[in-house]
């Protein structure tokens, strides 16, 4: 007789999981904000590190001004941490854990923001660089205003909460698959032998 879709024998068999018992639930909305957001942010850096280094080739290059060549420098190299800081990367928050906290990653990219945006040179020649820098430096901004008020709002401590859930949850799936398939295995094999 058989019993919950294994053939029948002496003892009893384990019940199998239908697709239908099992939950799935698509990602967190809350999450996939929250990497949309950062995508953004990231984008912006990497726009900000562009703008200084065209601001610091034209400073060098002319000669006019070095010291706003080598302030350049130093804001591609933070505006290169704000983007590395958005990958999230567990190298860099082990070594940097003010930036695991989204109100000290915010301040570092209103930094990031104010140093692209200091300095302007308004000559006619240059136009097209200030309006990239305005573009770049007000995003930025922006983005680390959007930053500072989530966190001390909390949402950053809601955001790494909710990724370990899905974490775990995702684990969970991976284990009663892989249970699944050696359970069939296992069915398998009885099956063989009986024959």
């Amino acid at each position: 007789m058989a019993r919950n879709g294994a053939e029948g024998g002496e003892g009893q068999s384990v019940p199998r999981l239908s697709s239908s018992s099992r939950i799935r639930t698509g990602p967190d909305p809350f999450l996939v904000v929250c990497r949309c957001f950062s995508f953004l942010t990231a984008l912006t850096a990497i726009l900000c590190v562009a703008v200084n280094v065209l601001s610091a080739v034209r400073s060098f290059k002319d000669g006019s001004d070095v010291f706003n060549g080598i302030f350049r420098c130093y804001a591609v190299v933070i505006a290169f941490i704000v983007v590395v800081a958005e990958t999230e990367w567990g190298f860099v928050t082990k070594f940097w854990k003010v930036l695991e906290y989204w109100a000290g990653r915010g301040m570092l990219q209103i930094f990031v923001a104010v140093m692209t945006r200091a300095f302007p040179d308004y000559s006619s020649s240059q136009k097209d660089l200030i309006l990239l820098q305005n573009i770049a430096s007000y995003m930025l901004l922006a983005c680390g205003v959007v930053y500072v008020v989530s966190g001390i709002l909390c949402i950053g401590f809601l955001k790494r909460s909710r990724q370990q859930k899905e974490i775990t949850r995702e684990q969970a799936v991976k284990d009663l698959e892989q249970l699944e398939r050696r359970r069939e295995e296992l069915e398998q094999l009885l099956l063989a032998e009986r024959v």
